[in-house]
């Protein structure tokens, strides 16, 4: 059984009118961390619906066999363990839309928190966050890391609807800062 690529639509955009169309995101691509050794995490799949107004919604699928368990300053954090740092998963806590298009995958990558300590550090160092930016490739959707100070969500947005890692307030990581620069949806 294949499973359908996640754009098609990417590669299948036409010109109509001068602008360009596409179709909802869809399928359910799989999700990797790619590391600076050349290597790859399958971290799970994310399941698009196709929606009637153009926008499709989403549902991440994690793989909890690739993750460790690891408990850090009174709470559990599913991580990537590598040579040089511990890369944790941090679940948006809120509830948000779970909706997508092509021009609008914030809440998607709010969904792609994640954080780093080193392997000796104790404790979950949420100022040290990573955001993925995505954006649309021919095969899929890639994202590279930014940095965000995770603290900022330990208490609810006071406008829910809205992302709250706004442009603003991610700075782009230097290439090889992070031992996983790279992350994919194809």
């Amino acid at each position: 059984m294949s499973v359908p690529r996640i754009l098609p639509a990417i590669a299948l955009a036409t010109l109509v009118a001068g602008t360009v169309t596409a179709q909802p995101l869809q399928g359910s691509p799989t999700l990797r961390l790619h590391a600076r050794d050349g290597t790859a995490v399958v971290l799970g799949q994310v399941q698009f619906t196709p929606q009637a107004d153009g926008r499709s919604t989403f549902q991440l699928q994690l793989d909890h066999a690739a993750f460790k368990d690891f408990f850090l300053s009174m709470k559990e954090f599913k991580c990537v363990e590598a040579p040089a740092e511990v890369f944790c998963h941090v679940p948006y806590p809120y509830p948000q839309p779970g909706t997508v298009a092509l021009g609008d995958l914030a809440w998607l990558e709010h969904s792609l928190l994640f954080m780093f300590k080193t392997p000796s550090e104790f404790g979950a160092k949420l100022w040290n966050g990573v955001y993925y930016q995505l954006t649309p490739t021919a095969t899929g959707l890639e994202g590279r890391p930014q940095a965000v100070d995770l603290n900022r969500i330990s208490a609810p947005p006071d406008r829910p609807g809205v992302p709250p890692f706004r442009r603003a307030l991610r700075d782009d990581i230097p290439a090889g800062a992070r031992w996983f620069p790279r992350l994919t949806i194809d």
